[in-house]
Protein backbone atom coordinates (compact mmCIF):
# COMPACT_ATOMS: atom_id res chain seq x y z
CA UNK A 1 0.00 0.00 0.00
CA UNK A 2 1.55 3.64 -0.82
CA UNK A 3 0.29 6.68 1.06
CA UNK A 4 0.56 10.06 -0.61
CA UNK A 5 1.70 13.09 2.26
CA UNK A 6 1.58 17.03 1.69
CA UNK A 7 5.23 18.05 2.67
CA UNK A 8 3.92 21.24 3.91
CA UNK A 9 1.72 19.45 6.36
CA UNK A 10 4.12 16.83 7.82
CA UNK A 11 5.42 18.81 10.65
CA UNK A 12 2.14 19.72 11.86
CA UNK A 13 0.73 16.40 11.53
CA UNK A 14 4.42 15.09 13.25
CA UNK A 15 3.75 17.61 16.27
CA UNK A 16 0.23 15.56 16.95
CA UNK A 17 1.79 12.71 16.21
CA UNK A 18 4.29 13.14 19.53
CA UNK A 19 0.83 13.45 21.58
CA UNK A 20 -0.69 10.39 20.38
CA UNK A 21 2.89 8.55 20.48
CA UNK A 22 2.49 7.15 16.91
CA UNK A 23 3.98 8.60 13.64
CA UNK A 24 1.84 11.06 12.22
CA UNK A 25 1.21 11.85 8.47
CA UNK A 26 0.28 8.38 7.43
CA UNK A 27 -2.89 7.86 7.00
CA UNK A 28 -3.38 6.06 3.64
CA UNK A 29 -5.18 7.94 0.49
CA UNK A 30 -4.01 11.90 1.87
CA UNK A 31 -2.47 13.64 -1.14
CA UNK A 32 -1.47 16.78 -2.10
CA UNK A 33 1.77 18.43 -3.26
CA UNK A 34 4.12 21.31 -1.76
CA UNK A 35 6.95 22.95 -3.19
CA UNK A 36 6.62 21.61 -6.37
CA UNK A 37 6.45 18.04 -5.58
CA UNK A 38 3.49 15.41 -4.60
CA UNK A 39 5.63 12.40 -2.46
CA UNK A 40 4.18 8.74 -1.59
CA UNK A 41 5.46 6.69 1.52
CA UNK A 42 7.06 3.21 -0.17
CA UNK A 43 5.74 1.32 3.10
CA UNK A 44 2.55 1.03 4.42
CA UNK A 45 1.52 2.98 8.07
CA UNK A 46 3.54 0.81 11.14
CA UNK A 47 1.07 -1.03 13.26
CA UNK A 48 2.30 -2.25 16.87
CA UNK A 49 4.81 -4.00 16.54
CA UNK A 50 5.84 -3.43 13.21
CA UNK A 51 8.10 -0.94 11.50
CA UNK A 52 7.56 1.35 8.49
CA UNK A 53 10.40 2.04 5.92
CA UNK A 54 10.95 5.91 5.31
CA UNK A 55 11.58 6.19 1.91
CA UNK A 56 9.09 8.56 0.11
CA UNK A 57 8.66 8.71 -3.60
CA UNK A 58 8.38 12.00 -5.48
CA UNK A 59 5.46 10.63 -7.70
CA UNK A 60 4.81 14.17 -9.52
CA UNK A 61 6.29 17.59 -9.74
CA UNK A 62 10.18 18.53 -10.07
CA UNK A 63 12.52 18.53 -7.91
CA UNK A 64 15.07 20.96 -7.32
CA UNK A 65 17.92 18.63 -7.66
CA UNK A 66 16.15 17.28 -11.12
CA UNK A 67 19.23 16.91 -13.59
CA UNK A 68 22.11 17.50 -11.07
CA UNK A 69 25.05 15.56 -12.33
CA UNK A 70 26.88 16.31 -15.24
CA UNK A 71 27.82 12.89 -16.43
CA UNK A 72 24.60 11.16 -17.27
CA UNK A 73 24.89 8.88 -20.23
CA UNK A 74 23.01 9.38 -23.16
CA UNK A 75 20.46 6.09 -22.59
CA UNK A 76 18.82 7.96 -19.92
CA UNK A 77 18.89 10.98 -17.97
CA UNK A 78 17.68 10.39 -13.88
CA UNK A 79 16.58 12.82 -12.13
CA UNK A 80 18.14 13.89 -8.46
CA UNK A 81 21.22 14.33 -6.86
CA UNK A 82 23.37 11.22 -8.25
CA UNK A 83 27.15 10.18 -6.97
CA UNK A 84 29.15 12.81 -8.06
CA UNK A 85 26.92 15.61 -6.02
CA UNK A 86 26.64 13.76 -3.10
CA UNK A 87 30.04 13.07 -2.63
CA UNK A 88 30.60 16.69 -3.74
CA UNK A 89 28.39 18.00 -1.45
CA UNK A 90 29.70 16.11 1.50
CA UNK A 91 33.72 16.33 0.72
CA UNK A 92 33.61 12.67 0.99
CA UNK A 93 36.89 10.83 -0.42
CA UNK A 94 35.18 8.21 -2.37
CA UNK A 95 37.63 7.59 -5.26
CA UNK A 96 39.71 6.20 -2.71
CA UNK A 97 38.05 4.90 0.36
CA UNK A 98 35.99 2.13 1.46
CA UNK A 99 37.98 -0.77 -0.08
CA UNK A 100 37.49 -3.75 1.94
CA UNK A 101 34.72 -2.27 3.91
CA UNK A 102 31.27 -3.93 3.70
CA UNK A 103 28.29 -1.99 4.41
CA UNK A 104 25.15 -3.81 5.62
CA UNK A 105 21.88 -3.07 4.49
CA UNK A 106 18.83 -4.21 7.03
CA UNK A 107 15.19 -4.41 5.12
CA UNK A 108 11.78 -6.17 5.36
CA UNK A 109 11.07 -8.80 2.47
CA UNK A 110 12.77 -9.56 -0.55
CA UNK A 111 13.45 -7.39 -3.35
CA UNK A 112 14.12 -10.10 -5.93
CA UNK A 113 15.83 -7.08 -8.48
CA UNK A 114 18.19 -5.90 -5.91
CA UNK A 115 21.23 -7.39 -7.61
CA UNK A 116 20.30 -6.31 -11.04
CA UNK A 117 18.81 -2.46 -10.15
CA UNK A 118 21.97 -1.94 -8.56
CA UNK A 119 23.75 -2.43 -11.50
CA UNK A 120 21.75 -0.41 -13.51
CA UNK A 121 22.23 2.34 -11.11
CA UNK A 122 26.08 1.67 -10.90
CA UNK A 123 26.47 1.47 -14.88
CA UNK A 124 24.50 4.85 -15.09
CA UNK A 125 27.25 6.46 -13.10
CA UNK A 126 29.99 4.97 -14.01
CA UNK A 127 30.61 3.20 -10.98
CA UNK A 128 32.18 -0.42 -11.28
CA UNK A 129 30.54 -3.57 -11.11
CA UNK A 130 29.08 -4.89 -7.81
CA UNK A 131 27.62 -8.22 -8.24
CA UNK A 132 27.47 -11.84 -6.18
CA UNK A 133 29.93 -13.00 -9.00
CA UNK A 134 32.90 -10.67 -8.42
CA UNK A 135 32.07 -11.08 -4.32
CA UNK A 136 30.57 -7.22 -3.93
CA UNK A 137 27.22 -8.08 -3.56
CA UNK A 138 25.83 -10.65 -1.10
CA UNK A 139 22.17 -11.35 -0.34
CA UNK A 140 21.25 -13.22 2.73
CA UNK A 141 17.66 -13.67 4.70
CA UNK A 142 17.75 -12.72 8.15
CA UNK A 143 19.39 -16.31 9.35
CA UNK A 144 22.15 -15.97 7.02
CA UNK A 145 20.91 -18.65 4.24
CA UNK A 146 19.01 -18.30 1.29
CA UNK A 147 15.74 -18.63 2.00
CA UNK A 148 14.49 -15.26 1.12
CA UNK A 149 11.01 -13.64 2.52
CA UNK A 150 7.89 -12.79 0.51
CA UNK A 151 8.79 -9.73 -2.15
CA UNK A 152 7.36 -6.77 -1.40
CA UNK A 153 7.23 -4.08 -3.98
CA UNK A 154 7.00 -0.75 -0.97
CA UNK A 155 10.05 -2.41 0.87
CA UNK A 156 11.80 -3.37 -2.36
CA UNK A 157 11.80 0.35 -3.22
CA UNK A 158 13.46 1.04 0.10
CA UNK A 159 16.18 -1.74 -0.97
CA UNK A 160 17.17 0.02 -3.73
CA UNK A 161 17.28 3.60 -2.20
CA UNK A 162 19.61 2.38 0.05
CA UNK A 163 21.88 0.40 -1.72
CA UNK A 164 21.86 3.25 -4.46
CA UNK A 165 23.19 5.35 -1.43
CA UNK A 166 25.73 3.28 -0.50
CA UNK A 167 27.07 2.68 -3.33
CA UNK A 168 26.71 6.70 -4.22
CA UNK A 169 28.55 7.52 -0.79
CA UNK A 170 30.82 4.76 -1.53
CA UNK A 171 31.58 2.74 -4.72
CA UNK A 172 34.39 0.77 -3.40
CA UNK A 173 32.73 -0.80 -0.24
CA UNK A 174 30.63 -4.43 -0.54
CA UNK A 175 27.25 -4.21 -0.16
CA UNK A 176 25.31 -6.81 2.15
CA UNK A 177 21.78 -6.61 1.82
CA UNK A 178 19.91 -9.09 4.74
CA UNK A 179 16.11 -9.17 4.61
CA UNK A 180 13.81 -9.75 7.38
CA UNK A 181 10.80 -11.84 7.23
CA UNK A 182 8.73 -9.14 8.55
CA UNK A 183 8.37 -5.78 8.76
CA UNK A 184 8.52 -6.69 13.48
CA UNK A 185 11.15 -5.70 15.29
CA UNK A 186 11.90 -8.96 16.21
CA UNK A 187 12.98 -10.00 12.49
CA UNK A 188 14.34 -6.74 11.79
CA UNK A 189 16.56 -6.69 15.03
CA UNK A 190 17.32 -10.25 13.95
CA UNK A 191 18.32 -9.30 10.43
CA UNK A 192 20.97 -6.73 12.31
CA UNK A 193 22.38 -9.22 14.46
CA UNK A 194 23.37 -11.39 11.17
CA UNK A 195 24.85 -8.59 9.62
CA UNK A 196 27.21 -8.12 12.75
CA UNK A 197 28.00 -12.17 12.51
CA UNK A 198 28.57 -11.85 8.97
CA UNK A 199 31.45 -9.56 9.35
CA UNK A 200 30.34 -5.99 8.56
CA UNK A 201 31.67 -2.90 10.68
CA UNK A 202 28.35 -0.89 9.16
CA UNK A 203 24.85 -1.09 9.59
CA UNK A 204 22.12 0.84 8.04
CA UNK A 205 18.52 0.50 8.90
CA UNK A 206 15.80 2.93 7.22
CA UNK A 207 12.69 1.91 9.10
CA UNK A 208 10.98 3.44 12.33
CA UNK A 209 7.87 2.87 14.76
CA UNK A 210 6.54 4.06 17.94
CA UNK A 211 8.41 3.61 21.22
CA UNK A 212 7.77 1.10 23.77
CA UNK A 213 8.22 -0.22 27.13
CA UNK A 214 9.70 -2.99 25.46
CA UNK A 215 12.82 -0.88 23.71
CA UNK A 216 15.53 -1.42 26.48
CA UNK A 217 15.12 -4.93 25.71
CA UNK A 218 15.44 -4.22 21.90
CA UNK A 219 18.59 -2.74 22.88
CA UNK A 220 20.25 -4.82 24.21
CA UNK A 221 18.88 -7.68 22.01
CA UNK A 222 19.92 -6.08 18.83
CA UNK A 223 21.84 -3.28 18.72
CA UNK A 224 24.73 -3.37 21.16
CA UNK A 225 27.10 -4.13 19.09
CA UNK A 226 30.66 -2.29 20.34
CA UNK A 227 32.78 -1.84 17.67
CA UNK A 228 29.86 -1.53 14.67
CA UNK A 229 28.96 1.90 13.38
CA UNK A 230 24.75 1.63 13.38
CA UNK A 231 22.89 4.27 11.63
CA UNK A 232 19.03 4.61 11.77
CA UNK A 233 16.79 6.96 9.94
CA UNK A 234 15.18 9.61 12.54
CA UNK A 235 11.89 9.03 10.62
CA UNK A 236 9.93 11.44 8.21
CA UNK A 237 6.85 13.37 10.22
CA UNK A 238 8.77 16.11 11.21
CA UNK A 239 9.23 16.40 15.20
CA UNK A 240 8.74 13.21 17.37
CA UNK A 241 10.83 10.66 17.94
CA UNK A 242 10.90 6.74 16.62
CA UNK A 243 12.56 3.48 17.67
CA UNK A 244 15.21 2.77 16.69
CA UNK A 245 16.54 5.85 16.05
CA UNK A 246 16.26 6.43 19.93
CA UNK A 247 18.13 3.90 21.11
CA UNK A 248 21.37 4.64 23.01
CA UNK A 249 23.53 2.44 20.75
CA UNK A 250 22.90 4.18 17.35
CA UNK A 251 23.28 6.88 14.91
CA UNK A 252 19.78 8.65 14.81
CA UNK A 253 19.90 10.31 11.54
CA UNK A 254 18.11 13.02 10.57
CA UNK A 255 17.38 14.77 7.14
CA UNK A 256 18.30 18.27 5.73
CA UNK A 257 17.22 20.01 2.04
CA UNK A 258 20.33 20.08 0.17
CA UNK A 259 20.88 22.60 -2.42
CA UNK A 260 23.71 24.44 -4.52
CA UNK A 261 25.07 27.78 -2.75
CA UNK A 262 27.72 30.49 -4.32
CA UNK A 263 29.21 29.71 -1.04
CA UNK A 264 33.41 28.20 -0.68
CA UNK A 265 31.67 24.68 -0.05
CA UNK A 266 29.60 25.21 -3.41
CA UNK A 267 26.35 24.22 -1.33
CA UNK A 268 24.21 24.44 2.03
CA UNK A 269 21.76 22.22 3.98
CA UNK A 270 19.15 23.26 5.72
CA UNK A 271 16.73 21.24 8.20
CA UNK A 272 14.24 19.15 6.81
CA UNK A 273 10.50 19.50 7.76
CA UNK A 274 9.99 16.19 7.76
CA UNK A 275 13.27 14.85 9.71
CA UNK A 276 12.07 13.43 13.08
CA UNK A 277 13.47 14.44 16.44
CA UNK A 278 12.97 15.14 20.07
CA UNK A 279 13.22 13.63 23.13
CA UNK A 280 13.20 9.68 23.76
CA UNK A 281 10.29 8.67 25.83
CA UNK A 282 12.30 5.16 26.66
CA UNK A 283 15.78 5.47 26.43
CA UNK A 284 18.46 6.74 28.34
CA UNK A 285 21.20 9.56 27.49
CA UNK A 286 24.14 8.13 25.99
CA UNK A 287 27.10 9.60 28.26
CA UNK A 288 28.34 11.36 25.59
CA UNK A 289 25.66 13.33 24.20
CA UNK A 290 24.93 16.62 26.30
CA UNK A 291 22.75 18.90 25.45
CA UNK A 292 20.24 19.77 28.51
CA UNK A 293 16.69 19.88 26.75
CA UNK A 294 16.00 16.16 27.38
CA UNK A 295 17.07 14.22 30.29
CA UNK A 296 16.93 10.98 28.22
CA UNK A 297 18.06 9.99 24.59
CA UNK A 298 17.86 13.17 22.20
CA UNK A 299 17.17 12.04 18.64
CA UNK A 300 19.39 13.22 15.89
CA UNK A 301 22.71 13.05 16.34
CA UNK A 302 24.47 13.98 12.67
CA UNK A 303 22.36 13.99 9.07
CA UNK A 304 22.20 14.24 5.46
CA UNK A 305 20.02 14.94 2.21
CA UNK A 306 16.52 14.00 2.92
CA UNK A 307 14.23 16.41 1.28
CA UNK A 308 12.05 14.68 -1.62
CA UNK A 309 12.17 18.10 -3.38
CA UNK A 310 15.79 17.59 -3.00
CA UNK A 311 16.28 14.14 -3.73
CA UNK A 312 18.31 11.49 -5.06
CA UNK A 313 17.69 9.37 -8.20
CA UNK A 314 17.00 5.76 -7.40
CA UNK A 315 16.66 2.53 -10.43
CA UNK A 316 14.11 0.13 -8.96
CA UNK A 317 11.92 -2.28 -11.49
CA UNK A 318 10.27 -4.80 -8.79
CA UNK A 319 6.54 -5.06 -9.65
CA UNK A 320 4.50 -1.05 -9.95
CA UNK A 321 8.42 0.28 -10.02
CA UNK A 322 8.61 2.17 -13.63
CA UNK A 323 12.90 2.36 -13.30
CA UNK A 324 14.34 5.79 -12.57
CA UNK A 325 12.48 7.24 -9.84
CA UNK A 326 13.48 10.53 -7.35
CA UNK A 327 13.59 9.31 -3.59
CA UNK A 328 14.03 11.30 -0.54
CA UNK A 329 13.14 10.36 3.20
CA UNK A 330 15.97 9.85 6.41
CA UNK A 331 15.37 6.61 4.59
CA UNK A 332 18.28 8.54 2.07
CA UNK A 333 20.42 9.82 5.19
CA UNK A 334 20.75 6.60 6.90
CA UNK A 335 22.91 4.81 4.43
CA UNK A 336 24.60 7.72 3.22
CA UNK A 337 25.87 8.37 6.86
CA UNK A 338 26.78 4.54 7.28
CA UNK A 339 29.00 4.53 3.87
CA UNK A 340 30.38 7.96 5.29
CA UNK A 341 31.32 5.62 8.20
CA UNK A 342 33.07 2.91 5.78
CA UNK A 343 34.81 5.64 3.94
CA UNK A 344 36.52 6.34 7.16
CA UNK A 345 37.72 2.82 8.03
CA UNK A 346 36.73 0.10 10.92
CA UNK A 347 35.96 1.17 14.20
CA UNK A 348 38.05 0.15 16.83
CA UNK A 349 37.23 -2.74 18.93
CA UNK A 350 34.93 -2.15 21.81
CA UNK A 351 34.20 1.23 20.46
CA UNK A 352 30.91 3.44 20.00
CA UNK A 353 30.89 4.91 16.24
CA UNK A 354 28.23 6.96 17.62
CA UNK A 355 30.15 8.74 20.02
CA UNK A 356 32.47 9.76 17.06
CA UNK A 357 31.04 12.74 15.96
CA UNK A 358 30.42 14.28 19.13
CA UNK A 359 34.68 14.66 19.60
CA UNK A 360 35.18 15.85 16.30
CA UNK A 361 32.14 18.47 15.42
CA UNK A 362 34.58 20.47 13.59
CA UNK A 363 34.63 18.13 10.87
CA UNK A 364 31.01 18.71 10.32
CA UNK A 365 29.11 21.25 8.39
CA UNK A 366 26.77 23.14 10.81
CA UNK A 367 23.08 22.93 10.16
CA UNK A 368 21.75 26.56 11.61
CA UNK A 369 18.18 27.08 9.74
CA UNK A 370 14.99 25.65 9.21
CA UNK A 371 12.47 23.57 11.44
CA UNK A 372 10.60 20.48 11.56
CA UNK A 373 7.59 21.36 13.74
CA UNK A 374 6.38 22.96 16.85
CA UNK A 375 8.51 22.94 20.30
CA UNK A 376 8.50 26.32 21.50
CA UNK A 377 11.31 27.63 19.55
CA UNK A 378 13.93 25.28 21.33
CA UNK A 379 17.21 23.39 19.64
CA UNK A 380 14.84 20.31 19.61
CA UNK A 381 12.60 21.00 16.33
CA UNK A 382 14.72 24.05 15.17
CA UNK A 383 18.41 24.71 13.19
CA UNK A 384 20.91 26.41 14.99
CA UNK A 385 24.34 26.88 15.75
CA UNK A 386 26.06 23.95 17.13
CA UNK A 387 23.68 21.03 17.81
CA UNK A 388 19.99 20.52 17.40
CA UNK A 389 17.41 18.18 17.29
CA UNK A 390 16.43 17.73 13.54
CA UNK A 391 20.25 17.72 12.20
CA UNK A 392 22.09 16.78 15.10
CA UNK A 393 25.93 18.39 14.73
CA UNK A 394 25.56 18.61 10.95
CA UNK A 395 26.41 17.02 7.78
CA UNK A 396 29.65 14.99 7.15
CA UNK A 397 32.99 17.52 6.00
CA UNK A 398 34.80 14.54 4.79
CA UNK A 399 35.11 11.77 7.08
CA UNK A 400 37.27 12.77 10.43
CA UNK A 401 34.16 13.05 12.46
CA UNK A 402 33.13 9.51 11.42
CA UNK A 403 36.57 7.76 12.93
CA UNK A 404 37.35 6.73 16.75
Amino acid sequence: MRRTVSLSAVATLATAALALAAPAGQAAGATSSAHGVTVAHACAAPTKGQMACNALQVTGGTPRSAHAESDLTAAAAPSGYGPASLQAAYNLPSATGGSGQTVAIVDAYDDPNAESDLATYRAQYGLSACTTANGCFTKVDQSGGTRYPRGDSGWAEEISLDLDMVSAACPNCKVLLVEASSASMTNLGTAVNTAVRLGAKFVSNSYGGSESSNDATYDASYFNHPGVAITVSSGDNGYGVEYPAASKYVTAVGGTSLKTASNARGWTDTVWSGAGSGCSADDAKPSWQKDTGCASRTVADVSAVADPNTGVAVYDSYRSATGWMVFGGTSASSPLIAATYALGGAPSAGSYPSSFPYAHTSALYDVTSGSNGSCGGSYLCTGTTGYDGPSGLGVPNGTAAFTG
